[in-house]
């Protein structure tokens, strides 16, 4: 049994920076602090679509974590049992190893997972679009159906590969979209038998604006913009059936079936189901209950960030699931740690958003 001060579960902008944090504050002995993290290195996901369209290279867009967390414990693996109570976990690396750990505090930020719905087909057709594989994988694809079209006659065959559907009107979806666009009027050059009309994009949003978050004046733009490339935007529309390759929606206007070659699920994200087995208290939504703190009320040296915890905001709502709060939030969170173990005064979590930016490619955002 490896014993520690704190362990911090889930590696993302929330973990990571909570393990810098209280690296720094706790002194030079890596072991008093053990993150438990997927990957061996941060994934900045605001850069997901562009590395996705080659505007950056994917490595880029990733931190490595060893280099930033010099005076933490990192565990490459995940947890498989732990127990609040008792203050003890099993973590199990990438090499089948288990680790038996025993800790004073607690921090999960193990963040989100990709929402799905029941939807016939969805599970065999679709992919996400969240991590780096998905990135790269995205981007080969689009360009493999490039090449598969190429040497086609026009026919469904060929309408079917050069079909791109995303289904979410948010961030993800729009900036990957756009991105992934872009990229192809840059390439179809190399594509003689290829012109801009024979690619169909399409992008399904049940919501009556894209990103909702912005406000109506920028959704508006984003919206005539993406239009004016040829993107078709399909709002207040639901995605009701993708079964072999056949889209079928339900939407104000007639919009017949039609076949995809391509259909990526960006519509949004939910808790990693993780902590629902831990026996602490979580909203609607799944998110773990904090207080200002980012303490979990009821289980003393327990905190949680990110997008698994429901982070009481100034206004009296909660905060944003945005890479800006969980930086923050882990950077509160080492410090608040760090004073229930003794080190320092604890500050309640104030933050407001510095502004949001949503690439529309090649040289365009909003």
């Amino acid at each position: 049994m490896f014993d520690c001060d704190v362990l911090i579960v889930g590696g993302g902008f929330g973990g990571a920076y909570a393990a810098r944090e209280l690296g720094r504050r706790l002194g030079y002995r890596a072991e008093r602090v053990v993150l438990v993290t997927p990957e061996n290195f941060l994934l900045f996901s605001p850069l997901l679509a562009e590395a996705a369209s080659g505007t950056i290279e994917p490595r880029h867009a990733v931190v490595p974590l060893r280099p930033m967390l010099r005076r933490v414990h990192v565990i490459t693996g995940a947890v498989a049992e732990l127990d609040v109570k008792a203050r003890t976990a099993t973590a199990v690396d990438h090499a089948g190893v288990h680790h038996g750990l025993r800790f004073q505090a607690l921090v999960l930020a193990p963040g989100s997972v990709p929402s799905t719905l029941p939807i016939p087909g969805l599970a065999e057709e679709a992919v996400g679009f969240k991590t780096l594989p998905d990135a790269i994988w995205l981007r080969n694809r689009v360009l493999a159906q490039l090449e598969a079209a190429h040497d086609l006659p026009d026919g469904d065959l060929r309408r079917e590969l050069l079909t791109f559907t995303f289904v979410g009107g948010g961030y993800a979806g729009v900036e990957a979209l756009a991105e992934l666009e872009s990229l192809t009027r840059d390439a179809l050059h190399l594509y003689p038998q290829l012109r801009p009309v024979d690619l169909r994009w399409v992008l399904i949003e049940a919501q009556s604006s894209l990103l909702p978050s912005l406000s109506p004046k920028l959704a508006q733009y984003t919206l005539r913009h993406l239009r004016s490339r040829g993107v078709q935007v399909l709002l207040e529309t639901r995605l009701r059936s993708c079964v072999d390759k056949v889209v079928e929606v339900e939407s104000p206007t007639a919009i017949e079936p039609y076949r995809t070659g391509t259909l990526v699920w960006t519509t949004g994200q939910r808790p990693s189901s993780f902590v629902m087995s831990l026996g602490i208290a979580t909203d609607e939504r799944g998110r773990v209950i904090v207080d200002e703190f980012l303490a979990v009320p009821g289980h003393d040296g327990v905190f949680a960030i990110g997008d698994a915890a429901a982070v009481p905001d100034p206004d009296g709502g909660v905060s944003p699931q945005t890479a800006q709060h969980a930086f923050r939030e882990g950077i509160l969170a080492g410090r608040n740690v760090a004073a229930w173990l003794g080190h320092g005064d604890k500050a309640p979590f104030r933050y407001r958003d510095r502004g949001l930016a949503v690439t529309l490619g090649k040289r365009q955002g909003v």
